[in-house]
């Protein structure tokens, strides 16, 4: 029996760790895209024990020639780009480089199948940061856009980019709009694993401060496995299209702190307003602080996902409710800061 051939960009990161072992579970050859003297590290592919069996390649989304070539030399089944500058608020700083990366980069790759690969179907991981400002609550397949990043504006370039490939060429290239989705394989720059670990730190006796942004702002959070096997999901369905990935629930980040401390025994005490707030423990220690530098120059308030349609056409729903997510990335810290694992 031939092996079904899959190429993941980004499959380092959290979602292409997770998607790597969905699909050599499903029998899958995965080549991974990595960037040539990326500092990237394997580690959490390392940690879900798939490192062995992936084949990692160098592919690099600025640039097109690399792009045609691996495309026309590997001719996979399937395209998934996970590949983004994805942190929120730093594309703020790095306007220029996230809109080639995120934006033009997905056009590169999906240019590549046209040209050397047109049987090969196309996952792009558009974002749910594409609603920013929302119009309407909860969002879905039919909501307009009002991105509040450069993160977020090349995100719904890359989305619109898909759409028209998929009308003018008849490719196979399927967008989903994932809202927040978070593991213990998620960066430690992200707000939601910068709590369990400094958390986790703390109540292993660490002197250390949680120092957050604006802990009002609410999202829709799911975890990042269950998430993967809606993308697998879309490039398995006769006709592409696009769908929302989402929980339909929302909650702040204020109830993620105190979700995780309270699994940790800590219990969460406030004084002051806004930039001025302090976080304490039970015992009157100044655990954490609200500090302006982490508020973005222009803010999403809320999101908030509908996904109906993935639940009917792709059957999928999701496994983890918020609160077993919060305290899966607690435990996963905490055992670590316990045995003196570095964490990453």
């Amino acid at each position: 029996m031939v092996r079904k051939k899959a190429l993941i960009t980004g499959i380092t990161g959290q979602d292409g760790a997770y998607l790597s072992k969905y699909l050599i579970n499903k029998g899958y050859q995965v080549y991974g895209g990595i960037r040539r003297g990326s500092t990237d590290s394997t580690w959490r592919l390392e940690e879900l024990n798939v490192l062995d069996k992936v084949e990692l390649v160098f592919l690099e989304l600025l640039e097109e020639s690399n792009i045609n070539h691996i495309v026309k030399k590997l001719k996979v089944e399937e395209i998934y780009n996970l590949a983004a500058m994805s942190f929120v608020k730093t594309s703020f700083d790095y306007p220029l480089y996230t809109s080639n990366v995120v934006g033009l980069g997905a056009m590169r790759l999906l240019e590549a199948i046209r040209q050397e690969s047109p049987h090969t179907k196309f996952y792009q991981a558009s974002s749910s940061e594409m609603f920013g400002k929302v119009l309407e609550s909860p969002q879905n397949e039919k909501t307009s856009f009002y991105p509040r990043s450069p993160y977020a504006i090349s995100k719904c370039f890359a989305h619109f980019s898909v759409l028209n490939y998929r009308e003018a060429y008849n490719i196979h290239a399927s967008s989903g709009m994932l809202f927040n989705h978070e593991s213990p394989l998620r960066g430690l720059e992200f707000v939601t694993r910068k709590i369990t670990s400094t958390l986790a730190r703390i109540k292993n006796g660490e002197e250390i401060i949680l120092e957050l942004g604006n802990i009002n702002s609410k999202r829709d959070w799911g975890y990042a496995e269950d998430y993967v096997k809606a993308m697998y999901l879309m490039l398995q369905q006769d006709k592409s299209d696009d769908y929302v990935i989402s929980t339909g629930e929302t909650h702040s980040i204020r109830e993620f702190l105190e979700i995780s401390a309270n699994h940790l025994g800590i219990e969460i005490n406030y004084a002051g307003e806004n930039e001025n707030e302090k976080i304490y423990d039970q015992n009157g220690k100044i655990i954490g602080k609200i500090n302006p530098i982490y508020y973005r120059p222009t803010e999403v308030d809320m999101l908030l996902g509908d996904a109906t349609k993935a639940k009917k056409v792709l059957k999928w729903t999701p496994k983890h409710s918020f609160e077993k997510l919060v305290r899966i990335m607690t435990t996963s810290d905490y055992d670590k800061v316990v045995k003196g694992i570095k964490l990453q």
